[in-house]
């Protein structure tokens, strides 16, 4: 690329964009003009040439044929002259007639011979000038016009670096810059392995953005990688989703950063906490409460909340985090006092 307008510029149809390094082919051109300029004298003299030899072969055919008929007339004034002298005339009028009837056979044959060499010519001289017409046609695209209003918006190499003025494009990947289409954003983000298993396509999202916080999208996965991608400097695997943006705003710009937040499952009244207030000690998962550990039954939960199925009712007060002096602090069990609801129907279905 040797020349290209600022990124993010807004353009209109047609509008200069790029200019790409003409040299290699301007080069070709110049070679292809030199080669066309010697084909076309060649054309030239082929066809002086073959006008001359052809004027030449068309005068001795003329001139044999008036041969030919003074060799009749000698014969026929020769009727009453010694037959010695008939016999000669016959004779010379067999060898004027032969050499007329063979002139006209080469006179064919030169012909035949000078328009193949001639269409040879026009040949190479015609096949150089459509590459030449082609190569023109092929330096007009080394500048880069837009094919449509919209932002321009650079392309990114292997290595994540815009592709400005310098970079390499290949003839079987020449794009040089895009024009998104803004009225239909996607936002696309990374979910580790842990949890891509939970991410389906069709679910809704919520989308933010870095750069305005306080603004909020909506969104539907529309694509789910099947195959993970290694973090750089991590282990881990991640998987790419991409999300289409639901709404149009004007403040949207390509290569934004934003933050999803994608609902994969809804419960309803249900009882959560924030999910710092839950500890664990072994395999019992428990909260502080009045000056208690009480032990409370898990359920699903997300990167802030966790459901509570059993332990806690509506309202009651747990700490957040651990409070002072908890080593005496008793550990109060599910199954040490009244028993759940949950507990009770498990119980009356045992029962039945």
């Amino acid at each position: 690329i040797e020349d290209i307008i600022p990124d993010g510029s807004i353009v209109d149809s047609g509008q200069y964009v790029a200019r790409l390094d003409q040299t290699e082919i301007s080069n070709k051109i110049k070679d292809k003009e030199t080669e066309l300029e010697k084909l076309e004298t060649q054309v030239i003299k082929t066809r002086i040439d073959t006008s001359i030899e052809m004027r030449a072969a068309r005068d001795e055919l003329i001139n044999l044929k008036y041969a030919l008929e003074e060799r009749k007339i000698i014969l026929e004034q020769s009727a009453y002259e010694p037959p010695a002298t008939i016999r000669q005339a016959e004779i010379n009028l067999e060898k004027a007639q032969r050499a007329y009837e063979q002139a006209i056979k080469n006179y064919q044959l030169k012909l035949d011979k000078n328009r193949a060499n001639m269409q040879d010519v026009q040949a190479s001289y015609f096949q150089a000038k459509r590459q030449l017409e082609n190569l023109l046609k092929v330096r007009e695209g080394f500048v880069v016009k837009a094919p449509k209003s919209g932002m321009l918006i650079y392309r990114r190499n292997w290595d994540g670096k815009k592709m400005g003025v310098g970079a390499q494009i290949s003839t079987w990947d020449n794009i040089v810059a895009t024009l998104p289409d803004l009225s239909k954003m996607i936002s696309k983000t990374y979910i580790n392995e842990i949890d891509i298993s939970k991410v389906k396509t069709g679910q809704t999202a919520e989308i933010s953005i870095d750069a305005f916080p306080h603004k909020k999208l909506t969104g539907i996965v529309a694509e789910v990688a099947n195959i993970g991608e290694q973090i750089q400097g991590s282990n881990a695997k991640v998987f790419e989703v991409i999300i289409h943006v639901n709404e149009f705003d004007s403040i949207l710009r390509p290569a934004m950063t934003t933050k999803n937040v994608i609902l994969t499952k809804e419960f309803q009244n249900v009882l959560f906490l924030p999910i710092e207030a839950i500890h664990t000690e072994g395999k019992v998962s428990f909260v502080y409460k009045d000056n208690k550990k009480v032990e409370v039954a898990t359920g699903e939960s997300n990167e802030n909340y966790i459901i509570i199925k059993e332990g806690l009712k509506e309202g009651d007060e747990v700490y957040i985090s651990i409070p002072k002096d908890t080593d005496g602090w008793p550990i109060v069990r599910l199954n040490s006092s009244e028993p759940s609801q949950e507990t009770k129907d498990r119980n009356s279905k045992s029962n039945g």
